[in-house]
């Protein structure tokens, strides 16, 4: 019952759905403005091009925006709709402490029902930029991506709610999360090196995007999606350069990110935040 009452809470309020998505709107209206261009001649400069391949660097820039901006729109998405956690705060604070539901299952259910309102808003936000490549003269997905495609989906989804739900939990009031909200949509676009390539980055910079969760659930994306239209269009050291440069993969050290690295980063962190997030509530609780 309380993961349906989130559930309805947040689809109830149009504005605070829109608002949800206007990170993403955001990034779209920069792609369309300049980020676009920026991308396609980063991409034509780099050497190893093969011949005549040129038409296909709108599909790959497009490809390499739109999964960062699949995974941004699990973290905006979160933010609107865990807002009602902190609204119960102030509002509905100790009818809650006083039920004989544990602790652990409110955090579960604002967590899951937030999950959920977020999957639906990052479902339609994917189906939006496949639509989009097919347009431009790209592909539907193979059947056998899909697989890796839904596993990226439902961890960012899980990570990004118990990640912005242990956040929250810092938060006393419905103003001070918005302008929280306000702050993460703004800035989340460069902590996941959408609007910069990673590679064009001070190293330090570098190091916070790829040690950021997120920036992994974008990564997963794009090693399903782009990887094999790089490896058709670019020589296979070019290639690399442009995985790196992208934050396709991540490099530490010697070891280079994979898709199934990436996935125990999310995995793992989500066990984190959720952890975290109970003992928060329940020492904030206390001191009511």
């Amino acid at each position: 019952m309380l993961i349906k009452r989130n559930i309805t809470l947040f689809f109830r309020d149009k504005a605070n759905v829109f608002f949800s998505l206007l990170a993403v709107f955001i990034i779209i209206g920069l792609y369309a403005l300049f980020l676009g261009g920026v991308m396609e001649d980063s991409l034509a400069e780099i050497p190893g091009l093969s011949v005549d391949a040129k038409d296909k660097l709108d599909v790959i820039a497009s490809l390499l925006m739109l999964s960062g901006m699949v995974a941004v729109t699990a973290v905006t998405a979160s933010q609107g709709a865990l807002g009602i956690a902190v609204i119960d705060k102030t509002t509905a604070a100790k009818d809650f402490l006083t039920s004989p539901a544990p602790r652990g299952k409110t955090v579960f259910s604002y967590i899951v029902g937030s999950a959920v309102c977020s999957a639906v808003m990052t479902v339609a936000a994917l189906i939006l930029s496949i639509v989009y490549i097919v347009i431009i003269g790209g592909e539907i997905p193979a059947f056998s991506q899909w697989g890796k495609i839904l596993l990226a989906l439902v961890l960012s989804v899980l990570c990004a709610n118990s990640m912005v739900y242990f956040i929250s939990t810092f938060i006393r009031s419905a103003n001070a999360f918005t302008a929280f909200s306000t702050v993460l949509g703004t800035l989340i676009g460069f902590i996941m090196g959408i609007y910069i390539p990673i590679g064009q980055l001070p190293e330090g910079v570098g190091w916070v995007i790829k040690c950021f969760p997120m920036s992994h659930a974008a990564s997963m994306l794009k090693l399903t999606l782009v990887d094999d239209e790089l490896s058709a269009v670019f020589s296979p050291p070019a290639a690399e350069a442009i995985r790196e440069l992208f934050g396709v993969t991540f490099t530490y050290g010697e070891y280079t990110s994979g898709y199934w690295f990436s996935a125990l980063v999310l995995t793992a962190f989500t066990m984190i935040f959720f952890g975290a997030a109970v003992v928060s509530q329940k020492v904030h609780s206390q001191k009511m």
